[in-house]
């Protein structure tokens, strides 16, 4: 009984060393359980992070290749346009130097234009000193015209203002020349060509100014109205203005001795009229007759003779 009860105690014991062995070991497995358990959430939890952080890496992965790919797009668009710059300004480059050639072989050109332009130049001052040298002879020429004009013009007044009406004689000067309009009345009888008494005392007067003055030559014009005017021995108012200047010219020549060779006779008719034909007082204006005092033609023709122009 007492052996029994040692080996009910023995293995009490051993049971009992075996239930408590058993409770530590499930402690000691649960204790490494749970440790375990939390290294494992430390490990998910850095699993995550580090998951995350690659796709963060991953996504700036992916935008760094697109900058590249996108960088080299442009690269490669820059160095085309470079190219095309580069080509364009050799070409910019060639057309200058084409333009620089151009100007160089015109600058040749326009050295030789210019030596003849030089010369030319010197002709044409050459030319232009002799023509002023003649403006200033026709000038002077002129001048001294003018001057005799106006003295021949008051001497004629002078004497021709005794006895004569202010309204049948003008004396003018017109450019060149002295005229004196005469009127029909004073002159002629009416419808007739012969003259007047007193038309040889107005002419001896004017014969008297005009023999003074041999280097001029003298022109008798007859002016009529428009009077149709016709009879046996005249056709119309050019026959009669014609007949009229002749009778001037012929007692000139006759009776006062001015040489022929000075004397011209011309017959307007009714053209060149002063005043109208409509009025009276305008028909008589009209008919009238001019004597013009003019230089001589060859003494015109040697003053624009080219050749007399002074050497200084």
């Amino acid at each position: 009984m007492q052996k029994f009860s040692s080996i009910t105690l023995f293995l009490l014991a051993t049971a009992l060393v075996f239930s408590n062995t058993a409770c530590v070991t499930k402690k000691k497995f649960n204790a490494m359980k749970s440790s375990m358990q939390t290294e494992l959430d430390v490990a998910n939890a850095s699993l995550e992070k580090y998951g995350k952080q690659l796709n963060d890496l991953m996504t700036q992965l992916a935008t760094c290749e697109a900058e590249k790919n996108a960088s080299r797009s442009e690269s490669s668009t820059a160095q085309k346009l470079r190219e095309e710059q580069i080509a364009d300004l050799r070409a910019q480059i060639a057309d200058c130097q084409a333009q620089r050639d151009r100007q160089s072989s015109q600058m040749g050109n326009m050295t030789q234009l210019t030596q003849s332009a030089n010369d030319n130049i010197k002709e044409t001052l050459n030319q232009l000193q002799k023509k002023d040298k003649y403006i200033h002879l026709l000038q002077a020429a002129k001048t001294k015209t003018d001057s005799i004009n106006l003295a021949l013009a008051v001497n004629l007044k002078n004497v021709l203002k005794d006895g004569i009406e202010d309204n049948d004689v003008d004396v003018k000067v017109d450019k060149t020349v002295v005229f004196i309009n005469l009127s029909d009345k004073m002159l002629f009888q009416s419808g007739s060509y012969n003259l007047t008494p007193k038309a040889n005392q107005v002419l001896e007067k004017i014969a008297a100014i005009i023999n003074s003055r041999p280097e001029l030559e003298v022109m008798v014009e007859g002016y009529t109205d428009n009077v149709p005017y016709n009879n046996n021995c005249l056709q119309d108012n050019w026959d009669l203005s014609v007949k009229r200047s002749t009778s001037v010219v012929r007692a000139l020549q006759q009776n006062f001795k001015i040489n022929p060779n000075r004397l011209i006779a011309a017959g307007r008719g009714e053209y060149n009229a002063l005043a109208t034909n409509s009025t009276d007082a305008g028909r008589a204006t009209n008919r009238r007759t001019r004597i013009i005092i003019l230089p001589k033609l060859d003494q015109f023709y040697d003053l624009l003779n080219p050749n007399n122009v002074p050497n200084k």
